[in-house]
């Protein structure tokens, strides 16, 4: 009768843990850049494969990657949409860039970018839980409105029902200064926050957003109809929430940050 102890165990209690092949290791970094869309570099490749069990040095993955050709998406500047030249009234700058929070739904900031198509532009909205990254709403729309922001900020109580007194903060674009998102802002129970004129950093993990969405999905791309890059979008933002390593994080995704903070706040 054979033993129920593997070959491979069994090199393990003989002489400790078997080194993988570079062969093997480079098989799951093909396919794990499959599966994000070459959104990865080597130090989220690293972490992966580690939480996927394959235990490998990040030089060693870092020098695969580079003799195979392997890489991340490259950044692309983008042009900007805030149209601050308007003579509506602009919140203070409550956030003043601390974008560290002790607990969700304390802050949550929002910004919109863009997205072309055969068939004309679509306008993006996000609201972002600054505590877990989570994108905890959004809007796409063929236009900039005030509704575009309105409408993601909607979709972000109805999810999370915070209660009174969360800052939302963003630029003090025209959508965000006016009457309809102000007005909906104080029927929340929320506080307006704005960043100073052109000043992007003030709103940097926003905008850290778009930079991954854009290289990860969009950068080279063309989109026949606004479905299909609106499609394309949504499945992104699945994956940001559920699976995307957060560097800001410890390299988790959101929802698992999250999740974790939840389950140890009950057990404390």
């Amino acid at each position: 009768m054979t033993s129920g102890v593997s070959g491979l165990q069994r090199a393990r209690e003989r002489h400790g843990p078997v080194r993988i092949s570079d062969d093997a290791v480079l098989a799951n970094i093909r396919a794990i850049h499959a599966q994000v869309k070459g959104e990865y570099g080597w130090p989220r490749m690293t972490k992966e494969l580690v939480a996927r069990g394959v235990r490998v040095g990040k030089e060693r993955v870092r020098h695969l990657m580079a003799r195979h050709g392997i890489r991340a998406r490259h950044k692309r500047k983008f042009i900007a949409t805030t149209n601050s030249n308007h003579n509506l009234p602009v919140a203070p700058n409550l956030l003043k860039r601390n974008f560290t929070t002790s607990a969700p739904n304390q802050v949550w900031t929002s910004d919109i970018t863009y997205c072309a198509t055969a068939e004309g532009w679509v306008y993006l909205a996000v609201i972002i839980d600054l505590f877990s990254r989570q994108v905890v709403g959004w809007s796409m729309q063929p236009h900039m409105k005030a509704e575009l922001v309105t409408d993601a900020l909607r979709m972000a109580w109805f999810r999370r029902r915070p209660p009174p007194g969360l800052i939302m903060h963003s630029d003090r674009g025209s959508q965000y200064c006016s009457g309809l998102f102000q007005d909906t802002l104080k029927a929340y129970g929320m506080r307006s926050s704005m960043s100073r004129r052109g000043d992007c950093w003030d709103n940097a993990p926003t905008e850290s957003l778009w930079g991954s969405l854009k290289v990860g999905r969009l950068h080279g791309r063309h989109f026949a109809t606004r479905r299909a890059v609106m499609d394309e979008i949504v499945d992104w933002l699945g994956f940001y929430n559920a699976h995307r390593l957060h560097s800001t994080l410890d390299y988790v995704s959101p929802m698992t940050f999250e999740k974790n903070w939840l389950a140890a706040h009950r057990a404390a």
